[in-house]
């Protein structure tokens, strides 16, 4: 374990960024990556993951174990329990291959790597309908109407590591016009615990189109949510939708000039959700530098008037 002398300040970490769910740096969603969190207190954290401006920073702490780290996920505004494309990004960024464990707040995920692509194995997933009001608000807030949606697919609260909102639509089109009130939906999303609004279209049978408003964490959208397409697979097999083996392929990006692929595979004896994607390093790019304030003493710590 890495540690500071007292009252020196703490070296700043070395914040790698990567692009997870595509194998091109311009595409898919970045994810800023500390691969040794070490001694950094939440406040550092989140400076770090404002510095940074990506929708997430996954900030691990390696265990004594080989392959199992304790991490934590921070957008520019706020913590959040679990991050897809941040765990995809981190798995790839370790240059390891084979299983990995990781400790989030949300519970342990495993996730399986070969190096370039990684498939994170998702916590059990849940899904519960969503409130006439909830449904009222939110399309409120997407200035979208009632019509516009496919009944095929109720509105829910669906958990896959984090809470989202499913809101699924009839037209590829009211998807791709998007024009959303940031201050109504996050409001929205707070209120239920959520972080962001998975909004989908099906192109066919297994294949779906999204994108994922992310207000709550300041940022307007997500290129690629790996949590929300984990929940998203867990609602499918809660509405009876999942009755063999399934694999999905859900595109997202595309309406941000970001196009990201998620593959999402469900079963229907098992609440967990996998999720594979590729992820590449961006090239380096100055990044403001992150002030961590000094380690005080303990003799310091005690002469502290409180």
């Amino acid at each position: 374990m890495t540690t500071a002398t007292p009252g020196t300040r703490r070296a700043e970490p070395a914040i790698l960024r990567y692009s997870a769910f595509s194998s091109d740096p311009a595409g898919g969603n970045p994810a800023g990556v500390v691969l040794d969190a070490t001694g950094l207190d939440d406040a550092a954290m989140l400076r770090i993951a404002a510095a940074i401006g990506y929708s997430e920073t996954a900030f691990a702490v390696p265990r004594d174990t080989a392959g199992e780290y304790d991490v934590r996920y921070f957008s520019p505004l706020v913590e959040v329990p679990f991050c897809g494309h941040a765990t995809v990004a981190t798995a790839v960024a370790l240059g390891r291959t084979g299983t990995l464990r990781f400790h989030t707040a949300a519970g342990p995920v495993e996730i399986d790597t070969d190096g370039v692509t990684a498939t994170l194995t998702s916590v059990p997933t849940s899904s519960e309908p969503a409130s006439d009001e909830d449904v009222a608000a939110a399309l409120a807030a997407l200035r979208w109407d009632a019509a516009d949606l496919d009944p095929r697919y109720p509105a829910h609260w669906a958990f896959g590591g984090a809470r989202h909102l499913v809101v699924a639509v009839r037209d590829r089109a009211r998807l791709a016009a998007l024009d959303y009130d940031f201050d109504a939906l996050g409001d929205l999303l707070r209120a239920r615990g959520a972080v962001t609004a998975h909004l989908v279209h099906q192109r066919d049978e297994d294949t779906f189109d999204a994108r994922d408003p992310f207000p709550v964490g300041g940022v307007v959208e997500d290129a690629a949510t790996g949590a929300a397409a984990a929940a998203f697979g867990g609602y499918l097999r809660l509405l009876g939708l999942v009755t063999a083996p399934r694999v999905l392929t859900v595109h997202q990006g595309v309406d941000m000039g970001r196009p990201s692929t998620l593959t999402v595979r469900v079963s229907p004896d098992d609440p967990r959700v996998a999720v594979t994607g590729a992820a590449v390093e961006i090239p380096p790019v100055e990044i403001p530098p992150v002030e961590i304030p000094p380690v005080e003493t303990p003799a310091e710590t005690a002469g502290r008037e409180v």
